[in-house]
């Protein structure tokens, strides 16, 4: 099996940028100023194409590089160059070194798999022609956490461009294709807000929904557990089930996120889904234990699509269900959860079918 091969001198900002190719194939991250990768070598045939994230500010840097690419492009496989230095010095290094196509590193996080596409020799998978999208989708959602971690203002406009990728996924394929594309991520919190906003833009729409309140429920859907950007690591990412005390403390991510965005702009229904999506209509959900009327019924949809997404989700301690298996949940919870909702909600949670979960167990 071919593998793309990412030669960078930043493992964090190239760790990013791998995981977005991982939308397209199977990526090789490599640390050209780590020595013992000084001698890297891969079998002819092996390389499907060659992308460089470094900068060239430092001559053994780049001496670096050329001798990794010198290496690893034995057959001439297409090279892509993110420039990191956007000046005719900069793209003389970048054709001297045999890029085939040069891209602005600061526009790598959108551009980078729709640029890598047409250098591929070989047909690329199902899921290429929305890999754009949702790779766009996730770096607009990795920097709106990062804002909450920072205590930054959540910017409208950051929300409103990751739902438009979504939204124009949707329009190119369907439900279950975001699905399997999305599994590839690693990070469970990006693959659930992933997931929800996605079930959520699908079933505003399968509900008839004008344009705009679609993207209204998708950027709520998107934004929903952004309160999950201040909850401690070990909690969020534990990967077995949560003591008490700690489950006490994930379930303060619904309040805190309704604090984060409060006075910062945020329409009244944004705020009840950030605020409320874990009521229920019995009164035996958090943080409010709000009852029937007093849930809107854009927190009633939203909250549909996250534990349906909950339930289906690949998880360290136990296997997704089964779209049959999730829903049956979901109309075992007599009196908690709006029933037409649920009705009108079956054809969407059919769409995605299964078995979801193309990564590994």
């Amino acid at each position: 099996m071919k593998t793309l091969v990412l030669l960078t001198d930043t493992l964090a900002r190239g760790g990013q940028f791998a995981r977005n190719l991982n939308l397209i194939g199977s990526t090789l991250l490599v640390d050209v100023l780590d020595p013992e990768n000084a001698k890297l070598r891969l079998a002819s045939g092996t390389v499907r194409a060659i992308i460089s994230d470094v900068s060239f500010a430092r001559a053994s840097t780049v001496a670096a590089l050329r001798s990794h690419l010198g290496r690893l492009r034995v057959n001439r496989e297409p090279y892509l160059c993110l420039l990191h230095e956007d000046t005719p010095r900069g793209n003389a290094y970048a054709r001297a070194l045999g890029a085939v196509r040069i891209l602005r590193a600061d526009q790598a996080a959108y551009n980078l798999v729709s640029a890598l596409s047409p250098l591929l020799a070989e047909e690329v998978d199902q899921a290429t022609p929305i890999a754009a999208d949702v790779a766009s989708a996730d770096d607009a959602l990795t920097r709106i956490f990062e804002m909450g971690r920072s205590g930054g203002v959540i910017e409208a406009g950051l929300i409103a461009s990751g739902a438009e990728f979504i939204e124009s996924a949707l329009r190119k394929t369907d439900v279950r294709t975001w699905l399997e594309v999305i599994w590839r991520f690693d990070d469970a919190t990006h693959q659930h807000c992933l997931l929800v906003a996605d079930l959520a833009a699908g079933f505003a729409k399968h509900l008839g929904f004008r344009r705009a309140d679609c993207r209204r429920v998708t950027q709520a859907a998107l934004l929903h557990d952004i309160g999950k950007s201040r909850i401690p690591n070990a909690i969020l990412n534990k990967p077995g089930h949560l003591t008490d005390d700690e489950r006490t403390v994930m379930q303060t991510h619904a309040a805190l996120g309704y604090e984060m965005l409060l006075g910062q702009g945020y329409g009244a229904e944004m705020l009840a889904v950030v605020r409320s999506h874990h009521e229920y209509l019995d009164g035996s959900g958090y943080p409010d234990g709000l009852w029937g009327a007093d849930i809107p019924d854009l927190v009633r949809l939203v909250t549909i699509c996250d534990i349906y997404a909950a339930l289906i989700e690949r998880r360290p301690y136990r296997k997704p269900m089964t779209s049959e298996e999730g829903f049956a949940i979901l109309e075992g919870m007599t009196g908690k959860l709006d029933k037409d909702l649920l009705q009108a909600f079956r054809p969407v949670a059919t769409l995605a079918g299964e078995p979801l979960g193309v990564g590994p167990a």
